[in-house]
């Protein structure tokens, strides 16, 4: 579909690959093809748009690639009837477009674990159930991690779903809402914020790929498919994937948080520091769920610093 930002905050040149007949998933691809690889995968209601400073920032040493999820950004939008927006197919679209890609070399792409020469991870909020559940698959493909108001677990025992979700996640009233209304996304740009207003020109960039009620169809569906139970699709891909994340640990990575997301808070946070104990962990007290909104400056620099980025 035809999305229009601003070209200033977002100037980065179109690719596609096709997953299926009328299915075709965008992504960024900037920066050195040689250079060292860093995938970025973002989540719901955002996209690739929320990426933005960071690719600016890496794309002069290392190749960037940062898709937009089905349904999201300026992928295609199919309906039910084309594809199934579960998380075991998210999974399978970025193995795909790292296969088709070629991002990590044959040697990195195995089973076993290990550093290896391979690809930094960059995830925020859904993108880390997918792209640790790709990681889980492909553990010696990821050299680090790079972890940004996330999970690839459970909700944590010492956590309880907050309404607004679970009022979009079950009742008619929420599909309204969501999808007639556009309150999920709206609603994010101001909510989500927590240190200072996002400008117009931001907060429409992050809209802008929902701008009706089928092409908001992956903003409900991404709420409904959040895993809270054995019998929901997905609770055995991130409870395989949840116990397995301290295969990670014995390489480098960095979480960047903020403190006063009303979903991924700090009980989410100890989880990850229980399963990656060795991570470098800045924590941002006045910073909300988008955290690279807020704290941008401030992540912006200790990403470039964990890559080894010099200017």
């Amino acid at each position: 579909m035809s999305v229009r930002v601003s070209a200033r905050l977002y100037p980065f040149a179109e690719h596609w690959l096709e997953l299926a007949p009328g299915v075709r998933m965008h992504y960024v691809d900037e920066g050195p093809r040689d250079g060292p690889v860093v995938l970025m995968l973002h989540g719901n209601p955002t996209w690739s748009f929320y990426w933005r400073r960071l690719i600016k920032a890496l794309s002069p040493t290392h190749r960037v690639i940062a898709p937009d999820h089905i349904g999201c950004g300026k992928s295609d939008k199919p309906d039910d009837s084309r594809y199934p927006y579960r998380l075991a197919r998210r999974i399978e679209d970025i193995e795909r477009l790292v296969d088709e890609l070629g991002l990590v070399s044959p040697s990195d792409s195995g089973a076993d674990s290990g550093s290896g020469s391979g690809l930094t991870l960059m995830v925020h909020d859904w993108g880390g159930m997918i792209g640790m559940g790709w990681a889980h698959r492909h553990p010696a493909s990821v050299s680090r991690l790079v972890l940004l108001n996330t999970a690839a677990f459970g909700l944590p025992s010492t956590k309880r779903m907050p309404a607004s979700l679970w009022l979009a996640r079950n009742t008619g009233l929420g599909t309204v809402l969501v999808r007639g209304f556009n309150a999920f996304s709206r609603g994010a740009t101001r909510l989500c914020v927590t240190r200072r207003p996002l400008s117009a020109e931001v907060r429409e960039g992050l809209c802008a790929p929902y701008d009706s009620w089928d092409n908001r169809r992956a903003v409900l569906r991404f709420v409904q498919d959040i895993p809270l139970r054995p019998a929901d699709p997905g609770f055995e891909i991130i409870t395989e994937v949840g116990e397995a994340l301290g295969q990670f640990d014995d390489r480098p990575a960095l979480i960047c948080w903020g403190a006063r997301d009303f979903v991924f808070d700090d009980h989410f946070l100890r989880e990850w520091q229980r399963k990656l104990p060795s991570a470098e962990v800045h924590r941002f007290a006045d910073a909300g769920h988008y955290v690279l909104e807020d704290a941008g400056e401030e992540i912006e620099a200790l990403v470039t610093k964990f890559l080894g980025v010099t200017t």
